[in-house]
């Protein structure tokens, strides 16, 4: 499932084995701060209505995979929509995020390696997670044969689950805005449905005490939702 010969896979693994190794990702999204946990109700919020929305609720028997499962949180939330342990599969490329995966909930499966070459038969999955992965990829060949894939093990009726961010950031080099239109591009002849969220996060964690009260209110501005969470059916 992986091409060491990729530059882009290479640049992937290294941006992100440098957030760990400098604690960047326990920085940002601790849990103990507020604003970290109003964004969190916020996006599974929207998720269960966008999925209610589809009729893919409750989730039991639907077969789910994640791809950019990471430690596996998101994944592991679908068992409060209904969906069965052995239902859920993620896939990473860092095996220290699959080693994490495993650990944290040791009833779901997990894979390491490159999801532009997913290790499951066509038609295997009800629906497809991408979450924060395509606006990690800044080569568009990988962007397609990764989505591609993602088609290609979905069943039929199937759904893509996309959350990522709107616009790029020219701070930062490694992420890049996904928007719809691309969406659209690389997911043809899927319906879709979208619906922006996630107040700015650097402001966000800054909230505090009057982050209950606050939060709702910022978020209420369209300019200053971040990023989309969309479904793509097929």
């Amino acid at each position: 499932m992986t091409n060491p010969a990729n530059p882009e896979v290479d640049r992937i693994r290294k941006t992100f084995q440098s957030y760990q190794e400098e604690g960047i990702d326990r920085q940002r999204w601790s849990s103990e701060n507020p604003g970290n946990r109003a964004m969190l109700r916020e996006r599974h919020a929207a998720m269960q209505a966008l999925l209610a929305a589809h009729d893919f609720l409750p989730l039991a028997g639907r077969k789910i995979l994640d791809v950019g499962c990471g430690s596996g949180g998101e994944l592991a939330h679908l068992l409060s929509l209904g969906a069965h342990p052995r239902h859920l599969h993620g896939v990473d490329l860092l095996p220290e995020r699959i080693a994490a995966a495993r650990a944290a909930h040791p009833e779901l499966a997990f894979s390491c390696g490159n999801a532009e070459s997913i290790d499951y038969p066509d038609g295997t999955f009800d629906m497809v997670m991408l979450f924060t992965v395509l606006s990690s990829i800044l080569d568009p060949a990988m962007a397609h044969n990764l989505c591609a894939e993602s088609m290609r093990v979905l069943k039929p009726g199937g759904a893509v689950l996309c959350y990522d961010f709107r616009f790029s950031n020219p701070y930062k080099r490694n992420v890049r805005g996904v928007t719809r239109r691309e969406l659209i591009r690389l997911f043809p002849g899927c319906g879709i449905r979208a619906r922006s969220l996630t107040l700015l996060p650097p402001l966000t964690r800054r909230l505090g005490r009057w982050t209950e009260a606050l939060y709702p209110i910022l978020a209420g501005v369209p300019f200053l939702r971040t990023h989309n969470l969309t479904c793509l059916k097929k």
